[in-house]
């Protein structure tokens, strides 16, 4: 097993004794089964899995977790920042919403799309105007939709909602409790910084965290930039009651890298 560096006494806290609930993205441990995976969060004492397709969604409850936030619906690069896709999100949102609130899956995450020339104005209203259509259907299930920001600079070009104070313009025009930001902290990291005055500003409108280690996206250890342990401490001051999910690729065991990252973010 790898050391654990740096933590003390903190490594031997069991996560669900903390104040944040943890969950882990399946995508970025492929070379685990869903179920292997599930049962390794369980053992760790995750609360979720984030990132599954309705077809996985039932699998956590069988290991007590719970599908923290769901696949959406639309392209990464085509979102609603475009009008001509509009018709065609909300055709697939307004299948997928009451079958997600109906799973128990309360967030679901949705796309800006790429800019394509578009300025920062037109991507906002139209963004609002998309996302508008699809509010009062979510509210009515107990679904929050959740825009992902992501950085333009190394994995997304010209990823539109690549800056927090522009998606926080899309939350206020929007105005209902059912659309929110997932705050990724290593896309911010790499396209903005300031994370902990960022996350302690918009606080109020982040509904999901990811985590991954700067640069490389990969473990939270010491190798990387971040303090994370800092960072986790700063959002459980807020109240924040989502998940905060790792979202990184593992270099080495991944059951071992995700203890280590459990460990770290359990305050």
């Amino acid at each position: 097993m790898a050391t654990l560096r740096g933590l003390g006494a903190v490594a031997t806290a069991h996560p669900r004794a903390g104040r944040l609930r943890q969950s882990v993205a399946r995508w970025c441990f492929t070379g685990l089964t869903l179920d292997a995976l599930c049962a390794a969060g369980r053992d760790l004492g995750l609360a979720g899995i984030d990132l599954l397709d309705e077809a996985e969604w039932g699998v956590p409850k069988r290991y007590g977790l719970e599908c923290s936030i769901g696949n959406g619906f639309g392209p990464i690069a085509r979102g609603f920042n475009r009008l001509d896709q509009h018709d065609a999100l909300v055709a697939a949102g307004s299948a997928l919403i009451p079958k997600a609130g109906a799973a128990g899956v309360r967030r679901i995450v949705v796309f800006s799309g790429n800019r394509g020339g578009l300025s920062d104005g037109e991507g906002i209203a139209n963004c609002i105007t998309g996302l508008k259509r699809l509010t009062p259907l979510a509210e009515q299930h107990g679904v929050t939709l959740c825009m992902e920001m992501l950085n333009s600079r190394v994995d997304h070009k010209d990823y539109h909602a690549d800056h927090t104070a522009w998606a926080a313009e899309v939350v206020k025009g929007v105005d209902s409790p059912a659309f929110r930001l997932l705050y990724d902290v290593y896309h911010m990291q790499v396209m903005e910084g300031n994370v902990i005055a960022t996350i302690k500003q918009y606080a109020g409108i982040i509904a999901h965290y990811h985590t991954a280690g700067v640069p490389g996206r990969h473990e939270l250890d010491d190798d990387q930039e971040l303090n994370y342990r800092r960072i986790a401490q700063v959002i459980a001051d807020t109240g924040f009651d989502g998940f905060v999910a790792h979202e990184f690729l593992p270099t080495r065991d991944p059951v071992t890298s995700l203890r280590e990252a459990v460990t770290r973010c359990t305050v």
